[in-house]
């Protein structure tokens, strides 16, 4: 059985372009001795879909280098460049929090059981001392009990001590786990949301709506294998990472911003009109065309490069997918339309 990861990537559901992508993977798996299981399977699905630079680069070292690619390595290129978060990340902060748990355990029970040890003798002094019937019997234990009491004191600092220096521990924790938390919700190549990340806000404003007026952008970029048959996907990544600039700079502070898959994008508008959200989208898609892209190495430049926008409100009675076809079809018809156009549902 495989070991369960924490973090999953999200897949194209388009079958023609899955089925392309099993033919062109299996030969290479075939000639590489790789078992088709499905973490192999996934590594060289991404390896011939060519989005994923990274691991992409990662394969070409282990293959340059003639080595043998084990189940150990094939795991590893999977928790790196597949995963959405670092799974050894979390697997340590869980070791780190254990260990600290059982520690502040520890401390508790051992001043639990000198608090106990004092008590008792606190309890035998006192008992001692209403027996006694001379001033000089009676110091003796006074000074015991006085005795006991600092022992109680040093007792209580040291677990004070200790439960300060558990708690820093403790925030060093939260801080970690809050930087694998948005590693684990942002796209490697843009910074956008990831689709999982996108995915749950989707769900999340459907649910509770509450009637108000919210608006979703679906972004395509126009005749991009162009661009990657071309100049290849260094080059490609390049104009994503830029197309994904444009749009954080044009949404507005509580819009939401994901690559939805390859050089798709989607915006979520919450609380905005559907004239506004044809604005912004407006916007964009004239701020990309006017762009002038060139290669930073030599200068010449890739062409234009536009974008085509579908546009839509939520309606009552929407689920996700829904709402998100609907955007869908209004992207595909500025696409039927010519393309670098923003068109409405």
């Amino acid at each position: 059985m495989p070991k369960t990861t924490t973090f999953l990537p999200h897949y194209d559901a388009n079958p023609e372009y899955n089925a392309d992508l099993l033919r062109k993977s299996l030969p290479l798996m075939i000639k590489n001795s790789i078992p088709p299981h499905p973490i192999n399977y996934a590594v060289w699905y991404e390896y011939v879909e060519g989005h994923n630079t990274a691991l992409n680069d990662a394969i070409y070292q282990v293959i340059n280098s003639n080595q043998e690619l084990t189940e150990g390595a094939s795991l590893k290129l999977y928790k790196q460049h597949i995963c959405n978060a670092s799974v050894e990340s979390f697997e340590k902060i869980n070791l780190n929090l254990q260990t600290l748990l059982n520690d502040t355990a520890e401390s508790v029970e051992s001043s639990n059981n000198r608090v106990a040890s004092v008590s008792e003798n606190l309890e035998g002094s006192a008992l001692q001392l209403e027996k006694v019937d001379n001033f000089s019997d009676a110091n003796a234990v006074i000074a015991d009990i006085l005795q006991e009491t600092k022992q109680f004191s040093e007792i209580t600092e040291t677990l004070k001590s200790k439960l300060n220096r558990a708690n820093d521990e403790l925030l060093v924790l939260r801080s970690e786990l809050a930087r694998t938390r948005e590693i684990a919700t942002r796209d490697a190549l843009t910074g956008l949301l990831n689709r999982r990340a996108l995915d749950a806000e989707l769900s999340d404003l459907v649910e509770h709506s509450l009637g108000s007026n919210h608006c979703i952008l679906m972004l395509d970029l126009d005749n991009f294998k162009r661009v990657n048959d071309t100049y290849g996907h260094v080059v490609g990544d390049k104009v994503i990472r830029f197309a994904a600039g444009i749009l954080k700079k044009y949404v507005a502070p509580d819009h939401i911003v994901a690559r939805y898959g390859g050089e798709e994008m989607l915006v979520i508008m919450p609380n905005t009109e559907i004239d506004n959200a044809l604005a912004v989208a407006e916007t964009i898609r004239a701020s990309l065309a006017k762009s002038e892209l060139k290669q930073k190495d030599n200068g010449q430049s890739i062409g234009k490069v536009t974008v085509s926008i579908g546009v839509t409100a939520l309606h009552v009675g929407d689920n996700v997918e829904s709402f998100v076809a609907r955007a869908d079809q209004a992207l595909y018809a500025a696409k039927s339309a010519g393309r670098n156009k923003v068109m409405q549902a």
